[in-house]
């Protein structure tokens, strides 16, 4: 294993808990994202777009990602009817995990920290996927979306926190994903976040944010952790 990819052997003081993000963080599919789009937007008007575009525009919720590329709201029917399209096109692409994730977990593991999968995308998706890439041992659990798509992620990652009794321990829990969103529902639940710039959304609009930003998994979990312990046990001054 690689010497960046082992971290010190947890204490009490030190255990964190990581939740990943799947799309665009765990789940390496950015050019499945755009073909799905893409294959979605003439039946709106709209015309084809590049990663560069994609990356640039996207944002949560998706609505308004489409409003932004086709310069109007769309209708609730159009919404579902797009929404659908483009999950059937992204189900039929093959699983593609990021490389060296799977060693990062199991670093992780082998620390003594503790993971959790949140998503979303369907939850039945979500489940097929971990399991086609043979990750799912990986986490105390992974959930995707149950309800209406559409929507942000604090809602769900506070009943993931509750269902996993880490509510109360919110402060030991690092979120890592690829948008600002995932950034806001950590924050909104009292836990940390740290984004990558691979995914799903532009890395200069990432950072316009302010939110903590690397360039890969690895940075972003090495970054979260020792965040996590500085936050529990701040310097003197």
């Amino acid at each position: 294993m690689n010497d960046t990819l082992r971290f010190d052997a947890v204490t009490p003081a030190t255990r964190m808990h990581v939740v990943w993000d799947w799309n665009g963080t765990v789940k390496d599919d950015l050019a499945d994202h755009v073909s799905a789009l893409n294959a979605t937007l003439p039946a709106l008007g709209g015309q084809p777009v590049d990663q560069e575009t994609y990356r640039a525009k996207h944002t949560v919720p998706i609505p308004k990602f489409y409003a932004r590329l086709l310069g109007r709201e769309i209708t609730e029917q159009e919404w579902i009817s797009s929404d659908n399209a483009f999950l059937t096109h992204l189900r039929a692409q093959p699983v593609r995990v990021r490389d060296g994730v799977i060693e990062l977990m199991t670093a992780l593991h082998e620390a003594g920290h503790t993971q959790s999968l949140l998503s979303l995308c369907p939850h039945d998706t979500l489940v097929r996927e971990v399991e086609q890439a043979g990750i799912g041992h990986f986490f105390d659990r992974y959930e995707g979306r149950t309800g209406p798509s559409g929507g942000t992620k604090a809602a769900p990652l506070a009943a993931h926190l509750r269902t996993l009794r880490l509510t109360e321990q919110a402060h030991r829990v690092l979120l890592v994903g690829d948008a600002i969103d995932d950034a806001d529902a950590a924050h909104a639940n009292g836990a940390l976040a740290v984004l990558h710039t691979g995914g799903l959304h532009h890395p200069a609009k990432l950072a316009a944010a302010g939110h903590p930003l690397t360039d890969t998994l690895a940075s972003a979990v090495a970054l979260g952790l020792r965040l996590g312990v500085d936050h529990r046990h701040p310097a003197c001054i």
